[in-house]
Order: C-alpha cells, then sequence, then structure tokens
C-alpha cells in the first residue's frame, strides 16, 4: 500500500512549477505504546471534554479553538476561517534562496520529509530543479504551511527526490550564552588531553544508524514478556551510582587501558552473545508477540504437514 502525502502542492523556482506530495520521513509506529486503562476492571479509558466552567461534558462537535487575549476571555476561530487564510504557501513551496549547507545551524533544524514528483508530466520539472541542486552543495529554502503554521523549509536532493527539513524560527531557538555563562575557563595540562585525544582515536567508527541500539525499548518489551507469562519482575529501582572524587588523569589512564584489553578479547564477545541466544530458548512461549525496538519482522508462510511428507519422500 502507497504511504498516503503528509501535503500535496507545487513545487516552484522561478517560473518553473511542478506538483509535488510531501511525505513524513520518520516514524515512531515500532515503538511499545501503552493505552489508560482502569486498574480495577481492566478495561481502557475514553477522556472527555470538560467544561471548565459549568463541568458538563463537551460533546466533540462543539470543540473549538480559541485565541486568549485576557483572563478567561477567548477570542474564537474557526478552521474554514484559518484555511481562508490565503497565503501563497498553502499550497506552494516556493524557492526563496539558495545557501551553503555548512551555514544551516543544526539546531534549527526541525522533522524530515521526502519530496517527489505527482505525477509524469511533472516529473521532468522537478528532475531539472533536483539537478540543478546536486553537487553545488547548496541548500534551497522555502516556504511551505503545515498543520497551519507556515514552515521555513530547507530542500537537497536526496537520491531520486528531494529531502526537505523544516527550521525553527529564530525566536523558537534559545540561546546558548544563556546556559553556558557561568562554565569557568578551564586550562587543560596537554598530558591530559593527549590521553582524551588517544580515547577518540580508540572509539573512531563510522555513523551506522542501524547499530544503534534502544535499550529502554528492549527492557519495556522484556517486562511485557514476563508479565504475560505471569513470571515475576522486579519492581524497586536500582540505586544510583554513588558519586565519589576522583584523579582525572588516573580515570584517563585506566580508560585508555580498558579501550585497550576491550579492543583484544573478541573472543569473549562471542561467548556473552552465545550465552545469551541459550538464555533466549529457555524464555517461555507467549500467546502473542510483543513487537517494539526492532522492525517488524516478515512472515514466513508455513508448509501444510501433508506437504512436507510427500517432498520427503519425492528426495
Amino acid at each position: 500500500m502507497a504511504p498516503r502525502p503528509y501535503w500535496k502542492g507545487y513545487l516552484k523556482l522561478s517560473l518553473v512549477a511542478c506538483p509535488v506530495s510531501v511525505f513524513t520521513a520518520t516514524t515512531s509506529s515500532e515503538r511499545v505504546s501503552f493505552r489508560q486503562i482502569n486498574k480495577a476492571t481492566g478495561n481502557r479509558l475514553r477522556q472527555q471534554l470538560i467544561d471548565e466552567v459549568t463541568r458538563d461534558v463537551v460533546e466533540p462537535e462543539n470543540k473549538g479553538r480559541g485565541y486568549e487575549v485576557d483572563k478567561g476571555v477567548y477570542v474564537q476561530v474557526e478552521d474554514e476561517e484559518l484555511e481562508a487564510l490565503e497565503i501563497e504557501s498553502n499550497h506552494t513551496i516556493d524557492i526563496d534562496s539558495f545557501v551553503p549547507r555548512s551555514q544551516i545551524d543544526e539546531r534549527y533544524l526541525d522533522n524530515s520529509y521526502y519530496i517527489a514528483p505527482n505525477d509524469q508530466v511533472g516529473a521532468e520539472a522537478f528532475a531539472v530543479i533536483r539537478e540543478a541542486m546536486r553537487g553545488k552543495d547548496t541548500v534551497a529554502l522555502g516556504r511551505i504551511v503545515l498543520a497551519k503554521r507556515e514552515r521555513v523549509i530547507a530542500l537537497q536532493p536526496w537520491d531520486k527526490g528531494l529531502l526537505g527539513t523544516t527550521l525553527r524560527y529564530a525566536y523558537e531557538v534559545r540561546e546558548a550564552s544563556d546556559y553556558f555563562h557561568e562554565i569557568p575557563d578551564i586550562k587543560i595540562p596537554k598530558e591530559m588531553l593527549q590521553l582524551a585525544e588517544h580515547i577518540l582515536e580508540q572509539k573512531a567508527g563510522d555513523f551506522e544508524p542501524k547499530a544503534f541500539v534502544d535499550h529502554y525499548e528492549e527492557a519495556v518489551v522484556d517486562l511485557l514478556k514476563h508479565k504475560q507469562a505471569g513470571a515475576p519482575v522486579q519492581k524497586q529501582r536500582a540505586a544510583a551510582p554513588k558519586s565519589n572524587v576522583i584523579n582525572l588523569m588516573d580515570a584517563l589512564r585506566r580508560s585508555v587501558a580498558s579501550e585497550k584489553s576491550a579492543a583484544k578479547a573478541p573472543a569473549g564477545r562471542k561467548g556473552k552473545s552465545k550465552a545469551r541466544e541459550e538464555d533466549l530458548r529457555r524464555q517461555p512461549q507467549f500467546k502473542f508477540p510483543i513487537e517494539g525496538g526492532k522492525a517488524k519482522q516478515p512472515k514466513v508462510a508455513s508448509v501444510p504437514a501433508s506437504k512436507a511428507k510427500s517432498k520427503r519422500k519425492s528426495a
């Protein structure tokens, strides 16, 4: 099933325009999600809207939006009135300028979207805009209305399409100096800095998102499996590590030594992985799979017993 577009409109560069669809580039559907339930009955809870003054239940059709101009005084705004605000970015991503990618402050990056042409007629114009940017190390800045807000969006070539990243406005980003001004200026001894740099070199690697492990998500899945099987679970929170004053130079030296020993002992890790596999084999069978933390695995079609026997005889 093809993904549903989050936004549809036009991508425009000067007098060149083409119809495009915008899709969300990220998802949180693989995470474990919980429902609110009644602990006494186990039934799911439903939330109700309550009038703050009358305490009456408000039906969904009477739910509206308002802007507070004074304490308890609101200017009511209808959805149709917001939708009627005709600004070009409601239906068009109009490219205003091109900036060097290195100039974009990472604090301004917000959400990511995939942008693709809507039809074959506009595919050529889309390709012209995409290829004009490719290799220039520049990012196109345009404007788009998402969730009833106009956002600045940065566009860059991505495979056969474009990657759009919405940017925060300047008023949404706090000044770092408000948080860092009390950090003292410290002169670091050369030997201490060299030890720290050595640790960095030992831990150097490549950016591999698939290697990231959500340990908390895995722990939640493990908890759910144990509870479903009726096994006891830990309720007492682990004690926080005790803080102690250490010699920083000594800690750096020991860190370097531990990294060296870890690099020399790959066999130990294999032994741990085998032990982990053995633990998984001993786990009880569950009534239904609890997903989360990892991508869903494709289903494998089962072979009927009669067909399996016939295959053995023919072999």
